[in-house]
């Protein structure tokens, strides 16, 4: 309940806390007969939620100012604005949702809310009042507006959290990141059309999740019967095209990601040029809770030469264009035979500044630990990891995945038994995890990445083949952490191309 939270915040040592993370005073939230009372700011115009509890049918014409009083609201410290919280889709007969746990100020300009007001059956809606002339009555202005875009309407910055008191408490990763002004997913990537997509030879030489066009389609055959080629026939690449603007359309219109888009033709020679992230990533200032000192783009060492053309001036000055303030590049490593392939080597906790790593012919232990003190990050987890068959995971962006405050891997994958023990004490410091079997991985539930849409929310993006392999309990821990599971079905380029939606995604910051 509130009050009880009200009660814990007034301990010893929880009064510094909640002054560090807001400049209102600890008796500013309230619970009266009337309703609960969460100021969410002392700026002015930024209402105070509030959530009657006598369950309300619709919104009122008025909302007489004494209630306020009687929360402590007297006088000039009356708020000019007031917002009653109701439950948009509840049955009648459904149980009171309280505020307190649904929803709690972190301070300045940043609200958590529970990640299941996400969920359209789960909304909360809002009915804006203004306070008379006279002071006498708050005045109905706008009725029923989600109250996640009230939020955004009031220039609040949501949070969304399993959690809102661990939240409130500073005992979340996402808390963290509001207190620190740290995210670890971005609204905004660069992707690749595989425009001029073809087999890669060189990438399946380690690439085990990749398969041969020539025994999945029935490529051009010579007078002798015998396929003369392994690239795929130009029907393979319009039918990868197809998958790729579904899955374009899911991120843009549907999610509200902005897509910086490029193509490629056969004269780049870059039959994996739909797979950016693996050459290049950028990197805010203050991540790794305040280790990256400047805006930073790196480049990174590539092992197949096909690969390493991916850099392409173009692309890198439009890159260099957007203004980093540094930029770190490995890729002469590359003449050394050391390789490390960007974001499909290092799965990254950008907030608490923690480097992933499983160890193979693409992800050199050397440069991990280079990348990691150029960087500044604190802390790199190094593993090896194996498939069904035993062959080395090539990146360990297939075989986990980590969001702000839930992460995917496949444990089973790592058997080294002390190495999988650091991995899974290392990740469940931060995260909830959802640990997925081999076959999943193969099915690339562990090639997903954490976007914020066009709400300003976390949501996860991935192949509709991932999205139907995971379990009906993994999606719902799933969605505790995220306000939506976005997919689209990319078969052709995952049997094909070895990669999922999370390769063809460069996150841009």
């Amino acid at each position: 309940m509130l009050a009880a939270a009200c009660r814990r915040l007034r301990q010893p040592g929880s009064a510094g806390w909640l002054r560090r993370l807001s400049s209102l005073p600890e008796s500013a939230i309230h619970e009266t007969a009337f309703g609960e009372f969460i100021p969410l700011s002392d700026q002015a115009g930024v209402p105070v939620l509030v959530r009657l509890h006598e369950r309300q049918w619709g919104a009122l014409a008025r909302l007489p100012a004494a209630k306020l009083t009687e929360a402590g609201y007297q006088g000039e410290h009356l708020p000019s604005h007031v917002a009653v919280v109701r439950d948009a889709f509840g049955a009648h007969d459904d149980s009171h949702r309280r505020l307190g746990q649904e929803v709690a100020a972190l301070g300045p300009h940043k609200v958590a809310v529970t990640a299941d007001l996400a969920h359209p059956h789960n909304r909360l809606i809002v009915d804006d009042y203004e306070l008379s002339e006279d002071k006498q009555n708050y005045r109905l202005r706008t009725v029923g507006t989600d109250l996640l875009r009230f939020f955004r309407q009031h220039e609040l910055h949501t949070i969304l959290v399993p959690d809102v008191q661990a939240a409130a408490q500073g005992l979340s990763t996402s808390a963290v990141g509001a207190q620190r002004g740290i995210k670890q997913s971005t609204n905004e990537v660069l992707m690749v059309a595989p425009t001029a997509f073809v087999f890669n030879d060189q990438a399946a030489q380690d690439n085990t999740f990749m398969n041969s066009a020539v025994n999945t389609f029935d490529p051009p055959a010579s007078e002798g019967g015998e396929a003369t080629h392994r690239q795929p026939p130009p029907s393979v690449t319009k039918r990868v095209l197809r998958e790729f603007a579904a899955l374009h359309h899911e991120l843009t219109e549907v999610a509200g990601v902005k897509v910086n888009l490029f193509q490629h033709s056969l004269d780049h020679g870059t039959p994996d040029a739909v797979f950016p992230n693996n050459w290049f990533s950028t990197h805010p200032a203050g991540e790794a809770l305040g280790g990256v000192q400047k805006d930073t783009l790196v480049f990174y060492p590539m092992k197949c030469p096909n690969r390493q053309a991916e850099r392409r001036d173009d692309i890198k000055e439009v890159l260099q264009h957007w203004g980093y303030g540094r930029t770190i590049d490995m890729s002469p490593f590359e003449a050394e035979g050391q390789y490390f392939e960007g974001t499909g080597v290092l799965v990254i906790d950008r907030i608490n500044g923690v480097a992933y790593v499983a160890l193979s012919e693409r992800a050199d232990k050397q440069l991990a630990e280079r990348w990691v003190a150029q960087l500044g990050y604190k802390d790199l987890v190094t593993f090896t990891s194996t498939d069904h068959a035993g062959g080395t995971v090539y990146h360990t962006n297939v075989m986990m995945a980590i969001g702000t405050d839930v992460a995917v891997v496949c444990l089973e994958s790592v058997e080294d038994e002390a190495e999988r023990r650091h991995l899974q004490q290392r990740l469940s410091k931060t995260h909830t995890i959802v640990d997925i079997t081999r076959q999943q991985m193969a099915a690339l539930c562990g090639n997903v990445l954490e976007l914020e849409d066009g709400r300003g929310l976390p949501v996860l993006a991935m192949s509709t083949r991932a999205y139907n392999a995971f379990t009906d309990d993994q999606k719902k821990v799933l969605r505790r952490h995220v306000a939506a599971l976005h997919h689209a079905n990319i078969d052709t380029l995952e049997h094909i191309g070895g990669g999922g939606v999370r390769c063809t995604l460069a996150e841009i910051f």
